[in-house]
């Protein structure tokens, strides 16, 4: 057990084989849900962000609502929102970096 815990085997010899195999074994077979890992989801632009308990945090691609006019940007962010994540938006603010260039919107929602 002491020479498996160390990894004292020669390269090329079967133990090592043995050892190697078992690694990729675990490596390709331990069910996904183990590690809470879940597929990323295919491009949607609509990222979920950790927050507070009762309301949710959303970024939005700027992309999602380009070409839609400012006083038309919350229904429009809404309707992706009630969409993408089967939420009521609440609040909307865009994000501009330090050149005021507009790098997505953070959408406020509740279930």
């Amino acid at each position: 057990m002491k020479r498996f815990v160390l990894w004292d085997y020669p390269r090329a010899s079967w133990q090592y084989d043995v050892m190697v195999i078992l690694i990729l074994a675990f490596v390709f077979l331990t069910p996904r849900e183990w590690f809470r890992d879940r597929p990323r989801q295919p491009n949607s632009g609509v990222v979920t962000l950790p927050a507070e308990a009762g309301t949710s945090v959303h970024w939005v691609e700027p992309s999602l609502l380009a070409g839609v006019p400012e006083d038309k940007r919350f229904e429009k962010a809404s309707d992706v929102i009630r969409r993408e994540k089967r939420q009521r938006l609440v609040r909307l603010e865009p994000l501009v970096d330090s050149e005021n260039e507009l790098r997505g919107f953070m959408a406020y929602t509740r279930p």
